[in-house]
């Protein structure tokens, strides 16, 4: 008897792709170009200062560039919010990618042909500083404008796994366009990458919803801004969010942007060490990327405040003396904490902040994660001199689990609905 071979099961493309791609056509194409944008963000955040260095400047020099490209944004962010609740949101995006591409693309020629001055560099990162700050608050608040409802949280997950796995392969690739492209090369894929974003966003055209935030009644610009405030003080879960949100950022990160290579540099035998801790924390931003995915909690911000406080345990686990491996696979958990935590605050202010403020909202959120945490990454090290490196990172999570646990105590953060109640949103701000 002959068998007679089983055809193979042929699984249709569309079932591998997420349905919140399939359905919403415009964020599918919006989450192209973001994809391909944030690919190079990953790849400039290695290569330029490596541009830095190859130009001669110092390490001094490379603080200067970095920190050029990060102040404009405590000038600007709340300046972006008002304009991407008074105009088109892809607009203002849009322009926000046609000068960083202009920027890099400046930086890349500069690089190449050998006339590149650190004070240029850092102008240009000024310049860019400033687009980023009108960017990020019309970011937020495009998203409901393309997403359904119900699939807000699938998109803002889908968002978050790219900035993750980003984390992971960009480095790799970074170095390999430097080594064979030289820094001017790794810059120049950047700039590519926000004209391919631009394109995306100049093909969106009429956003439906953005009428609602044009005839909005045009106030002065701090009457407007005060308005924004107005929406984050009168609710509880946004405030004490906010300064959870200040309290991870002041005391918790600084572990790991100025203790965490302390620490490996002295006891765990050097760069190989930290960077594996590193990738797994990048790996576990992945696995709460997908979490946040599949998860769909009735009450969102109660997980998120238990998800804040297992992020703010990194301090203790960099500290605890424990195996390099340890330590790896503890920093994976606090990775998955970090991503469900800022994946579903988001959504929650994308879902129950009214539209016509909601960038507002967001330039404070985005504002006091930028202006604070150069305020703990000061702090720390003549802290760490004066206690001791281990003291410093035990004191680190006596503050900030507290912080978390408290948020999770508070009845407006614990038993906030995944929905708001029908007609909530409709009032005017």
């Amino acid at each position: 008897m002959i068998a007679v071979p089983r055809p193979a099961v042929e699984v249709p493309m569309a079932v591998l792709i997420p349905e919140v791609l399939r359905v919403e056509r415009q964020f599918a194409r919006l989450f192209v170009g973001q994809s391909l944008s944030v690919l190079g963000d990953r790849v400039s955040f290695v290569a330029l200062p490596f541009a830095v260095l190859s130009i001669g400047g110092s390490a001094a020099d490379v603080g200067l560039v970095a920190a050029a490209g990060l102040l404009p944004m405590l000038v600007f962010v709340l300046v972006g919010g008002v304009w991407a609740d008074r105009m088109p949101r892809q607009r203002i995006m849009l322009a926000s990618d046609l000068v960083r591409c202009a920027v890099q693309a400046a930086v890349a020629v500069l690089l190449l042909t050998g006339t590149a001055r650190v004070g240029v560099l850092a102008l240009l990162m000024v310049v860019f500083g400033v687009a980023d700050a009108f960017f990020l608050p019309a970011s937020t608040g495009l998203i409901p404008l393309l997403v359904s409802g119900e699939r807000l949280g699938e998109a803002n997950a889908l968002r978050g796994l790219v900035h993750s796995v980003g984390l992971v392969i960009g480095p790799v690739l970074a170095g390999a366009l430097v080594a064979v492209a030289g820094p001017g090369g790794a810059l120049l894929m950047d700039a590519l990458s926000f004209a391919a974003s631009a394109a995306v966003l100049a093909r969106l055209g009429t956003v439906g919803g953005q009428a609602v935030a044009e005839r909005a009644e045009r106030l002065g610009f701090l009457a407007e801004l005060r308005v924004g405030w107005r929406q984050v003080c009168e609710r509880t879960w946004v405030w004490s969010g906010m300064l959870a949100i200040a309290i991870y950022h002041v005391v918790v990160l600084p572990s790991v942007f100025v203790l965490g290579p302390v620490l490996a540099d002295r006891e765990w035998g050097g760069a190989g060490a930290w960077a594996v801790v590193v990738t797994a924390f990048g790996l576990g931003s992945i696995v709460g990327d997908v979490c946040a995915y599949r998860l769909k909690p009735a009450r969102p911000m109660a997980v998120a405040a238990v998800a804040m406080a297992v992020a703010s345990c990194q301090a203790l686990i960099i500290g605890s003396g424990a195996p390099v491996a340890v330590i790896a696979l503890l920093e994976a958990c606090t990775g998955v904490g970090v991503s469900l935590f800022f994946l579903l605050w988001e959504t929650s202010l994308q879902v129950h902040i009214p539209e016509q403020v909601l960038s507002r909202v967001s330039s404070y959120d985005h504002l006091i994660a930028v202006a604070l945490m150069p305020l703990g990454l000061v702090l720390a090290g003549p802290l760490s001199d004066g206690i001791g490196v281990h003291r410093t990172l035990f004191g680190m999570t006596a503050l900030a689990v507290p912080a978390a646990l408290v948020l999770l105590a508070l009845p407006a953060v614990r038993k906030l609905p995944a929905r708001p109640p029908v007609d909530a949103l409709s009032d005017n701000p």
